[in-house]
């Protein structure tokens, strides 16, 4: 760790104790939201509570004219029982910060303060909006943040947010052009059959038997209507069907989810699904009802900011900080929103080290990270906000 990532690490760890002791699931953030208005307002700004129930937004301005670039962090938990043996383990039973959100809001509050200290070297020009987001976990915090015209109001020109990584080493950046994380989709259907006797199948429409046909098919949406150099994935997660070995029952029901990595095949996915599940049931003489939900768009970042980003991790951590590797998943990120309306860059920050044991996966109930990870992501961004404003 350099001197330039090395000043606050004691205050980062502390803010970031403090929210992973006390997680909170998607929009029932209210402690973690009190936590961060404290913050801010003991360093005397002014800011906007309530948005989409927990959210914050803080405008911090240098009083010259510019871009407005809005620094986004999230701030829910998971519904996930914690097994670290630690001080700062989760007192509330059942809930955890075993993704990062904790780090992302410590990263942000400490950039309040670096701002509330010294803006000029941060923000040449324009104005930095800090947005403390709820519900990215499965609750599209940052879809109805936009929906509630957060983006209009501050009249916002790019976007960046950062994601500690439990895959990339601590002391390494992620980042890659384009597409980096994948949509999210989920589906049920419900295959509607003709009920009777397990001995005389020929009155009845098995609807087993055509779901399981539709779960081979749908697989042909990624072997043949999916570019090879693209990436799909289809998953049928759940099939429930019948109580008893005699009967053939009069429904069967089958979950799952889709994800896609390209803008392309992320329009296409609900038509080519829809027209596969829809298709085979008619084929049996069955029915099928679909429920569709589309939780976020693939993540993908604009490639000027990408290199923006890029070039502020080497500014600070040298020329071979950077790397691809394990920096693209078809996990989902809810960020995708603000991808989508302005350009931006979504990066990771090495979190893992082998050494101390922190090696477990994101959503593990025994995640843990480095926390030498959260200065070193407040450098880069302070430094990737710089490169912006001045640029721009």
């Amino acid at each position: 760790m350099t001197a330039q990532t090395s000043s606050r690490h004691a205050e980062l760890v502390k803010y970031r104790r403090f929210i992973h002791k006390h997680p909170e699931l998607k929009y029932e953030e209210k402690g973690t939201a009190d936590f961060v208005a404290a913050h801010l307002r003991s360093l005397g700004y002014s800011f906007q509570e309530g948005i989409a129930k927990t959210g914050i937004a803080c405008l911090i301005d240098s009083g010259l004219p510019g871009k407005t670039l809005l620094v986004r962090a999230d701030m829910d938990a998971l519904p996930i029982v914690e097994e670290n043996k630690v001080d700062y383990a989760s007192v509330h039973s059942g809930v955890m910060h075993a993704c990062g959100h904790d780090a992302h809001t410590s990263v942000l509050m400490g950039l309040a303060s670096e701002l509330k200290e010294d803006i000029k070297s941060i923000v040449p020009k324009g104005r930095v909006l800090l947005v403390f987001q709820p519900a990215e976990e499965g609750g599209q915090g940052a879809d109805k943040m936009i929906e509630e015209g957060i983006l209009e109001k501050y009249n916002v020109s790019a976007a960046l947010a950062l994601h500690v990584w439990n895959h990339i080493p601590v002391g390494k950046v992620g980042v890659v052009d384009g597409p980096m994380m994948a949509a999210v989709d989920e589906f049920q259907i419900t295959v509607q059959g003709v009920s009777g006797h397990g001995a005389m199948p020929q009155h009845t429409v098995d609807p087993i038997l055509v779901g399981a046909h539709i779960v081979t098919a749908l697989q042909s949406i990624v072997s043949r209507n999916t570019d090879p150099l693209d990436s799909c994935v289809v998953t049928v997660g759940a099939f429930h069907s019948g109580h008893a070995f005699n009967v053939i029952s009069e429904t069967a029901e089958l979950k799952g989810t889709i994800r896609t990595f390209t803008k392309e095949m992320f329009d296409k996915a609900p038509e080519l699904f829809k027209r596969v599940v829809e298709n085979t049931a008619a084929a049996f003489g069955a029915k099928a009802i679909i429920q569709y939900e589309r939780t976020n768009a693939p993540t993908i970042n604009h490639p000027g900011m990408a290199n923006l980003v890029r070039r502020a991790s080497q500014n600070i951590l040298g020329p071979d900080s950077v790397t691809e590797e394990h920096a693209k998943t078809m996990g989902g990120e809810d960020f995708s929103a603000f991808l989508m309306k302005v350009p931006g860059c979504y990066f990771f920050v090495g979190s893992m080290n082998e050494e101390k044991g922190f090696v477990h996966p994101h959503h593990s109930s025994k995640f843990d990270l480095d926390e030498n990870s959260l200065p070193i992501g407040l450098s880069v961004m302070k430094e990737a906000i710089r490169i912006y404003l001045e640029e721009n």
